[in-house]
């Protein structure tokens, strides 16, 4: 992979001026993750049912080639995932990134220091519910994809048991969630096909409400069953 390293430095560099206006004109949600890693981190480990349920539902997607990461956080999905690479603007996520074996770059999503034309898929874990510009987002990720690949995003649904919870916690001030912008379904429809992407496939999981027992569960194909939302997108 030092060749992809080699092509990611040179464009990091051409969008550096960019990116750092960017860091300075918003109050990035990404400050947030950097501060509580750890903590993020360790949320998975205490809620293993979840986190499965959710590697699962990623997994059933069937991503195959070279693949990265938008929003890589700690790397514990990608891990799982088998992604090769990941970007995130979270120095302090990006460390323990590394100690799971994955390749990182620091960069935003906003700026993705690649060539055009250069990954079989994309994948973002909850990322898109965090951006501050997510058109611009998929924009690059349309550039940065080869012809006919794929984009798989997880979110959580608004309007689901599970999401409802978050709103709520989002609006009393919770760390996280209240940078969050959690979308329905047709939303993210429609975002998705407005950037030149055909949704061929759902896997959702989470079917119970947060206040149940946890389980393992498989992943369903109906896009209304589960909180945790899959969706596989085809670049057109």
């Amino acid at each position: 992979m030092q060749w992809l390293s080699g092509l990611a430095k040179a464009r990091e560099v051409q969008n550096l001026y960019m990116e750092t206006l960017f860091f300075r004109e918003r109050e990035m949600s990404y400050r947030v993750f950097e501060q509580f890693s750890e903590y993020y981190d360790s949320w998975y480990s205490q809620h293993p049912e979840v986190f499965e349920s959710e590697i699962r539902a990623i997994k059933a997607l069937d991503l195959n080639g070279l693949g990265l990461d938008v929003g890589v956080g700690t790397g514990i999905f990608a891990k799982e995932a088998k992604v090769q690479i990941g970007i995130d603007a979270s120095n302090q996520m990006l460390r323990i990134a590394v100690k799971r074996g994955i390749q990182v770059i620091r960069a935003l999503a906003e700026f993705l220091p690649f060539p055009d034309k250069i990954f079989d898929y994309i994948l973002m874990t909850v990322t898109l519910c965090f951006l501050d510009d997510p058109e611009t987002v998929l924009k690059e990720i349309y550039r940065i994809l080869k012809p006919n690949g794929v984009l798989a995003t997880c979110i959580i649904v608004r309007d689901s048991p599970w999401g409802q919870l978050y709103v709520e916690k989002a609006k009393k001030g919770h760390r996280f969630y209240r940078y969050a912008h959690f979308y329905s379904l047709p939303e993210l429809k429609e975002l998705l096909e407005k950037h030149g992407f055909k949704i061929v496939d759902y896997k959702s999981t989470l079917t119970y409400p947060p206040s149940s027992t946890p389980v393992v569960e498989d992943p369903r194909s109906d896009p209304h069953q589960g909180s945790f939302l899959c969706v596989k997108a085809v670049k057109r």
